[in-house]
This record gives structure tokens, sequence and C-alpha cells, in this order.
């Protein structure tokens, strides 16, 4: 069995705002493609095409139409990947230790050559994050593409997540979770970020800012203006003539 770390040096992680994810799904085509193109074995599909497809994403996004206590149903688009716990039990429960979380950044990862695919790691992820993926027959998962943030060889702007860097929206948000001062956890802290499913004990790094009550308006019917009446009472030729066919 894998030990996790007494303390990590930094806790990197991401902040998701459910406010402003639009479900496009940008950020799951991003990781499925660079994860396929850069990062350990590809992330393999079976079928594609077919009529059972499936295949292997480190990333989900789940959309849920949820009511609020006042006004409307909201739908509300939820992505999923590793959270990176601090008491990670899909390390802990490893028989060959393939499964760890670093020291130096908190990272969780799997080292894929010491894998023999048992699946003890997802049946232990309370987050349904961990995919076994059928040709490699290894547990793959969310890296925090752990090649991205830490290449020179890329732009300073590139050095993030590919899922953050390709967010249309700006919802997906990277950095350290263990520093207060960094922008990550003030944004927490402003919006009141949350766990994922805290009773678990897993202390997930990974947080979901929730989605702020939409603004309730009275409903415009915005062809009022052309409808209503110019003139109540018509003046000139046509106010003589209406009176006089009244007359008649």
């Amino acid at each position: 069995m894998t030990e996790l770390p007494q303390i990590t040096q930094k806790k990197l992680g991401l902040v998701i705002d459910l406010d402003t994810c639009v479900g496009c799904h940008a950020c799951v085509i991003s990781c499925k493609g660079w994860n396929t193109e850069n990062y350990g074995a590809p992330l393999s599909d079976q079928d594609a095409y077919g009529a059972a497809p499936s295949g292997t994403f480190l990333n989900r996004v789940h959309s849920y139409e949820v009511q609020p206590d006042t006004g409307p149903a909201q739908l509300v688009h939820f992505p999923k990947s590793c959270l990176h716990c601090e008491d990670a039990p899909c390390v802990t429960v490893c028989p060959t230790g393939a499964s760890y979380k670093r020291k130096e950044d908190g990272i969780v990862l799997v080292n894929e050559t010491d894998c023999i695919g048992c699946g003890l790691c997802a049946w232990a992820c309370p987050y349904g994050a961990r995919e076994l993926d059928q040709a490699a027959g290894v547990m793959k998962k969310c890296t925090l593409c752990v090649d991205r943030i830490y290449n020179d060889n890329l732009p300073e702007e590139d050095r993030i997540p590919a899922c953050v860097r390709t967010c249309p929206s700006g919802a997906r948000h990277f950095g350290d979770l263990g520093d207060p001062d960094s922008d990550v956890s003030q944004l927490v802290t402003a919006r009141g970020g949350v766990d994922l499913m805290p009773e678990q004990g897993t202390k997930p790094v990974n947080k979901y800012l929730p989605p702020r009550p939409k603004d309730q308006m009275p409903e415009i019917d915005v062809l009022a203006p052309f409808l209503a009446p110019i003139d109540q009472e018509p003046k000139g030729f046509l106010g003589w003539l209406d009176r006089t066919l009244d007359r008649l």
C-alpha cells in the first residue's frame, strides 16, 4: 500500500465556477487531446464511430436541472475530474504503489508501469474520477497536466492545465490552494467555494464555486411599444372624418 505524505509544499488544484460554466465540453476535448498526444500512453477509444462507442476521458461534464428555493429551475453544468484529495483513498488502497501523491505539489498521479489494472483505486474513489483504459489495461486520471505546468519550453501563459487554458467562459482556475494569498484561494473565499462531498472526509483540493441566484425581472413584452396606440384621439382630417362618420 502507498503512504500519503504528511504535508505537501503546495496544494495545486482547480477552482471551477459553476455559475459561468456553459457546458460546452471544450475542457473535455482539450484534456483528451493533450493527454492522448503528450502524456503517457494514449487515451484509447473503442468502436468510436460504432453503435456502442466507449473511451477513456480524464474530465467529464454532467448537466443537472436544479430547483432553487426561489425562482425558476436552473441548468447547472458540472465538470468533474480527479480532485487531488489530501487524504486520497485511491492512493492508500493501491497494492503496488502505482498511485501516489507528490510531496512537492500535492498532485496525485499513477505510475503506469507499476499499475496492474486491478481497479481498487476506482472503487475507493468516491467521485468516480478514475477510469480503466481498456487498451492499455491501466488506470488513468487527471494529472493537472503536470507535463505542461513545469514545461519551460512552453510560453508562460500555456503553463497551466489544458482545460483551464481552453475554457471559453473563464470558469476554470488553477493555482496553489495551500497559499491563502493566491488568486484561487482568494476567489474561493470571496465566492464561498465548497468541497465536493465533504462528508467523505477525503479533503479534496479542488473547489467548486456555487451558482449565484439569477436576477428576477418582471416579464416584459418587447412588442408592447409597437402594439400600443400612439394617440387615442385622432386629429386633423382623420379626426373630422371620424366625428362625421359617428353622426351618420
